[in-house]
């Protein structure tokens, strides 16, 4: 009897000890899942936008289009202070400076972007298309560096690498605060119709990021001057 109680000891030990490596197992395999969950979420935040470290400002009220516009404008952001937009401007590694304001007539595409920046990188060709197409319509594309201490001199290596005719400059301390204030992340794309209103503000650039630029600059294209 004491060696049939020996032995059913022992077996009772083994399958608790069984039970304990498949809970063990399980909770390592859960643990697991959800650490590949959380970095697959945020690889796909870097591969869509970077952050190009800009100082926050509050009361901004620029609008957030998620979708193709359907013929409606949007207010210069923020609301109310499209007066003062008017005279920022950028400057261009020759020391040329231009205006907001200088643009009325035309449509502004401005896109904020570094070199460093995958996804800035994967935009270029299509702003490159972008220009090629609607030029003669009347469509100016400015990429604005803001990609922080030592990127501008990268840009015309960069301009090289992708055959980029479109002008680039850097923009005023102010114009950048005044639209990337509420959202940092590049690439930042803003398109402007004839009148100087914001058609559409893409942040990021991923699949589809292109049909929606295309759509709001022919919306843009078919505003006419005042």
């Amino acid at each position: 009897m004491e060696i049939k109680s020996s032995e059913l000891s022992f077996t009772q030990t083994r399958k608790v000890e069984n039970t304990r490596r498949k809970e063990n197992l399980f909770v390592t395999l859960r643990f697991s899942l959800r650490l590949c969950v959380k970095l697959l979420f945020v690889g796909l935040l870097f591969l869509t936008s970077c952050s190009n470290h800009v100082t926050p400002v509050s009361n901004t009220n620029t609008p957030v289009i998620s979708q193709a516009p359907t013929g409606t404008t949007y207010p210069m952001p923020p609301v109310g202070k499209a007066t003062t937009m008017a005279n920022m401007g950028w400057e261009s590694s020759d020391g040329k400076r231009n205006v907001f304001s200088e643009y009325k007539g035309k449509v502004l595409v401005l896109d904020f972007y570094a070199t460093w920046c995958a996804p800035c990188r994967d935009s270029v060709p299509h702003l490159i298309g972008l220009q090629k197409k609607y030029d003669d319509q009347g469509l100016v594309v400015v990429g604005l560096n803001v990609g922080g201490p030592g990127d501008a001199e990268k840009v015309p290596e960069f301009a090289k690498e992708f055959g980029i005719q479109y002008a680039l400059a850097t923009p005023d301390d102010d114009l950048a605060t005044l639209l990337l204030g509420d959202n940092d992340g590049i690439p930042q794309t803003f398109v402007f119709d004839r009148q100087g209103q914001l058609v559409q503000r893409s942040v990021g650039f991923g699949p589809g990021t292109g049909d929606y630029l295309d759509a709001a600059v022919e919306t843009g294209l078919k505003m006419p001057a005042q």
